[in-house]
C-alpha cells in the first residue's frame, strides 16, 4: 500500500463539500519479549534476479527494535540486509547461523518453507 492510501484510508475524493477525512493514528505497539516472539527464517530468491536472501518474518514490535535486531544479524553473518515491512532480508543463504543467533538471543526461531 503506498503512503498516499494510508492518509486518507483509501478515500481519493469525495463530492460532498462537509466530508472530513479521518485519519487513524498509527501508534508502535509495544515489541514482545523475545522469548514470546515467534520467528521463521526463511530462504528467498524469487523477484530478485536471482540473488538468494535469507528472510526472517513474524517480528512483532516497534520498527526500531527490528533495526537493532537486524543490526545484529548483518553483524553475526558478515554481510548486508535490510529491515524492512515487518521483516528481516539478510543478502546470502545464512539460515543455520541465524537460527542459532536467534535461539541464543532468547527468541524462538525455526527454519520454514522449502
Amino acid at each position: 500500500m503506498s503512503n498516499k492510501n494510508k492518509k486518507t484510508n483509501g478515500v481519493v475524493y469525495s463530492t460532498n463539500p462537509d466530508y472530513k477525512y479521518e485519519v487513524t493514528k498509527h501508534y508502535s505497539t509495544a515489541t514482545l519479549p523475545a522469548s514470546q516472539q515467534d520467528l521463521r527464517v526463511w530462504l528467498e530468491s524469487k523477484h530478485r534476479g536471482g540473488k538468494t536472501v535469507t528472510a526472517i518474518k513474524g517480528f512483532q514490535g516497534k520498527q526500531a527494535d527490528l533495526e537493532i535486531l537486524a543490526k545484529k544479524i548483518k553483524a553475526s553473518c558478515g554481510t548486508g540486509g535490510t529491515a524492512k515491512d515487518g521483516e528481516i532480508l539478510i543478502q546470502g543463504d545464512h539460515r543455520d547461523k541465524i537460527v542459532a543467533l536467534l535461539i541464543k538471543e532468547g527468541y524462538k526461531a525455526k527454519k520454514a518453507g522449502g
